[in-house]
């Protein structure tokens, strides 16, 4: 029996690695893991715990076949290792950090992933965004705009997307992506 590929997509802002965070001891429980990204940025930057390469490292390791899924966002690249493949040949459930540019691509490589798209608020977006202070007001309104369009889009190419609203209590949306998981009908 083969595991099963979760893949979580959302705006930057919206909460991912906060709600992995939170999550990662219930998932753990569930038999799940949550894929550590390599990214070229380096270690000390705010953020997710992923693995830290120059992009001289990641094109090497894109060379040489390292990479599961690899793509490019916001000026950086992004790679899974090959490893998620071992675990989900061994029927382990495997969480990705994933991009929604690259879902097409994962889509084709892994058909019977689990789409999850984290949402939310866009009054809860803006200032999270403007808390975080890596943008200007004018760049925030543009990253609004796209996303919206953008998540628009997605959820029209791909209806089975199963949507999960991050604008509450962190809790509960650690609650709601274990019920995504487990039972999709209950994720809205």
């Amino acid at each position: 029996m083969s595991g099963r590929l979760i893949y979580l997509i959302g705006p930057s802002g919206s909460g991912k690695d906060s709600l992995l965070d939170a999550a990662r001891a219930r998932l753990a429980e569930r038999g799940c893991r949550i894929v550590r990204r390599v990214i070229t940025r380096s270690a000390e930057a705010v953020g997710e715990a992923a693995l830290g390469v120059s992009m001289q490292q990641f094109t090497e390791m894109l060379a040489q076949g390292a990479f599961a899924m690899s793509w490019q966002a916001n000026g950086l690249a992004y790679g899974i290792t090959r490893e998620i493949d071992d675990w989900l040949a061994a029927g382990e459930d495997v969480l990705v950090n994933g991009s929604r540019g690259y879902l097409p691509q994962a889509r084709q490589r892994y058909p019977q992933a689990r789409v999850v798209l984290l949402t939310v608020d866009q009054a809860v977006l803006r200032q999270r965004l403007l808390a975080r202070g890596r943008e200007s007001e004018v760049e925030i309104e543009q990253r609004l705009a796209r996303n919206q369009r953008f998540g628009e889009r997605l959820l029209a190419e791909y209806p089975d997307v199963l949507r999960l609203d991050n604008s509450g209590p962190l809790e509960g949306t650690v609650e709601a992506l274990l019920a995504c998981i487990d039972e999709p009908p209950l994720c809205a």
